[in-house]
């Protein structure tokens, strides 16, 4: 499993969002955001970390809060399915490779996140827990899905829109995703490439984090809605 980030809103925002965050964890004065920039570095290429394909559940799945965050977040992504063995394969080629698409909500313990980004390197247990990345509620065959750039979005709590997009506007596309992936790489059925946030797609964004038996719905047009309920980890 690899999680993209290609979506130049959220890259932007969540970036000042976690500003304000770690202002706010430690007792001082909103950041300005100024610096709500996309760093080129996400222009010039894919830029993506690789998920525990282990800690992966379902529709209608508890979600169990790790014992060390006090900031649960969820994440609306489309992410795509591979179904071809491949390797150095050309973008124009690359949509011969996905089987179809899936809705992905990759929760996210914000404030381990924001300590790990310190250290400069990808995400370790900001996102790596049980029954943290959730895909679902089914996969939809590239057929039936047509055009995968123009779908709308929408992220649900407790019933209450908190977010609302869609999936145009991605730096890189999924199949400039696969040739970039595949250089010198060989691609296997059932890997999963999760798009990245659609700007404004999480909670972190909003100001407002998941508590106990929060139900967070996913809904992506043509695919259906994913929607599981969150629990407190058992002592």
């Amino acid at each position: 499993m690899r999680d993209f980030s290609v979506f130049p809103g959220h890259i932007a925002g969540a970036y000042a969002a976690m500003q304000r965050f770690a202002g706010e964890l430690a007792g001082r004065p909103p950041a300005s955001n100024g610096d709500a920039v996309v760093p080129q570095i996400f222009r010039d290429q894919p830029i993506y970390y690789k998920c525990n394909r282990f800690s992966v559940v379902g529709h209608d799945h508890a979600v169990i809060r790790p014992r060390y965050s006090s900031y649960l977040d969820y994440e609306l992504e489309l992410a795509a399915i591979i179904g071809r063995r491949g390797k150095d394969i050309k973008a124009k080629a690359a949509g011969d490779f996905i089987f179809g698409y899936t809705i992905f909500n990759d929760f996210s313990a914000r404030d381990a996140q924001l300590a790990e980004s310190r250290a400069k390197m990808g995400p370790a247990k900001g996102k790596d827990f049980d029954t943290g990345n959730v895909l679902g509620p089914w996969i939809v065959t590239a057929d039936e899905i047509g055009d995968p750039y123009n779908l709308a979005m929408e992220a649900r709590v407790n019933g209450t829109v908190l977010s609302r997009g869609s999936s145009a506007g991605m730096l890189h596309s999924f199949e400039e995703m696969i040739a970039a992936v595949s250089r010198d790489e060989t691609l296997h059925p059932g890997e999963v490439f999760g798009s990245g946030t659609i700007a404004g797609g999480s909670g972190l964004e909003q100001g407002r984090f998941l508590a106990h038996d929060d139900r967070v719905e996913l809904e992506v047009e043509r695919i259906g809605f994913l929607r599981n309920r969150i629990v407190a980890q058992d002592t």
